[in-house]
């Protein structure tokens, strides 16, 4: 039975999804839960995965398309369901690596249009080397098309490559193996000088502000970044509660924990163990608006907020209130990885209810940040630093941290805001709470 693989919808205010590459090709057999395609969403670059093993099939877009969510766009056929000369064309010489070629080598291929029966095998598998000896050798008479053919380059390298018109083979890759990284392809731009004759041409010419070589072109996660944070924060009315704890016992309890735990936990783990627990007492912070009615959420799924190189996602922590410390910290670290990857999934950023920022490691001292809609609330966490507090009325040196609240007037009223961000405060100084 043929399964639909369909663009899906991870935001309300999401229209359409742009198809980045396709991982697979039609005609090549996929297992259920392995990455078809990358897409970039309205909240982050994201892997569309098989919806069932088979055979991918009808692929109906190609990389750069903008689809509407919803949109069929290809589908999966069962074996017994794809015609004699498609299975031909799909299994040709082990194509793309069901039998023959490693996972890597097939990619290599893919990108190069490479018909794998064409290429020579050392051992029992087509391996990378055998696929770029293959290119190498088609290329000899053209060097400079041999080298930019086999520039190895991350996809996040390739785009930002292509956005901003330069050619891989003339950046220097210090990723693995000589390979190109986002890394290597934004300090060109950052590097790149003034085009002194053009700003001079324009100066001639026109007496407004010119744009030189120094602006960059925004990829679509920035400016979908960009409409979201100015929609919430115009069109969303906030309010701030601002609370500085004492942070000695979580040091403490961290400090504990890490002498314990095969997990590196981080404060940002303590702190969604906390605000979990804090939204379970408090379920009118774990709630969203809209129109005109208040939804108040049956799970505590927390998004962290993670910078990347094309802006900001928020992958979510599902089920933060029933998961320990050392498993929010797996996952936690799991999905930074993901982000910073770009291989984020769908489920890995749907369904957040609350969100939490933390530019702590940043040494900032406190912030205010912008709900993520439609999210009733954001906390918002500074460094910890020494100050000069009063402790039993006597002045004494201790960890500090500043806590800001911004909340949805619409959905939380300030009362609300102020319990739950003092539940928080009570349980940041004294974590035991968390047992009772």
């Amino acid at each position: 039975m043929a399964t639909d693989v369909i663009l899906p919808a991870l935001g309300m205010s999401q229209a359409t999804g742009k198809i980045l590459q396709w991982l697979k090709v039609e005609g090549e057999q996929v297992a259920r839960g392995e990455p078809l395609a990358e897409i970039e969403t309205d909240k982050a670059t994201v892997e569309i995965e098989a919806p069932t093993d088979g055979v991918l099939a009808h692929v109906a877009f190609t990389a750069g398309d903008d689809v509407p969510v919803g949109q069929v766009i290809a589908v999966v056929l069962a074996a017994e369901e794809v015609p004699q000369s498609g299975r031909a064309q799909g299994m040709q010489g082990d194509h793309l690596h069901p039998r023959g070629a490693s996972p890597l080598a097939s990619r290599i291929a893919a990108e190069h249009s490479l018909d794998l029966s064409q290429v020579k095998s050392a051992g029992k598998r087509i391996q990378k080397a055998d696929v770029l000896t293959h290119l190498q050798n088609q290329d000899e008479a053209a060097p400079a098309k041999a080298t930019a053919r086999l520039m190895m380059a991350s996809p996040k390298a390739r785009r930002l490559a292509a956005e901003q018109g330069k050619e891989l083979a003339t950046i220097k890759g210090t990723g693995p193996g000589g390979a190109v990284v986002a890394a290597d392809v934004l300090a060109t731009i950052v590097q790149a000088p003034l085009a002194t004759e053009e700003v001079a041409e324009a100066i001639a010419t026109t007496e407004t502000p010119v744009a030189t070589a120094n602006e960059l072109t925004l990829g679509n996660t920035w400016r979908i970044m960009t409409q979201r944070t100015t929609q919430s924060w115009t069109s969303v009315p906030h309010f701030y509660l601002v609370r500085e704890v004492n942070a000695s016992r979580l040091i403490t309890w961290r400090e504990q924990i890490l002498k314990r735990s095969v997990e590196k936990v981080s404060y940002t783990d303590l702190l969604v163990k906390i605000a979990a627990a804090a939204l379970r007492m408090h379920p009118r912070l774990n709630a969203s608006w809209n129109e005109d009615k208040i939804t108040l959420k049956q799970e505590v799924h927390i998004g962290i907020a993670v910078a990347i190189e094309e802006g900001l996602v928020v992958p979510v922590i599902h089920q933060a209130d029933t998961l320990s410390l050392e498993e929010i910290a797996h996952r936690r670290r799991e999905l930074t990885a993901k982000a910073q990857d770009g291989k984020l999934r769908p489920q890995d950023i749907s369904d957040g209810t609350f969100t939490i920022s933390n530019l702590g490691m940043y040494n900032v001292d406190a912030f205010n940040a912008i709900i993520n809609q439609p999210q009733a609330a954001i906390l918002a966490v500074g460094r910890i630093s020494e100050r000069v507090v009063p402790v039993h009325s006597q002045p004494a040196v201790q960890p500090m941290m500043v806590l800001t609240l911004s909340c949805d007037h619409r959905a939380v009223d300030g009362v609300r805001g102020a319990q739950f961000l003092d539940t928080v405060a009570t349980l940041i100084e004294e974590p035991l709470g968390l047992l009772g």
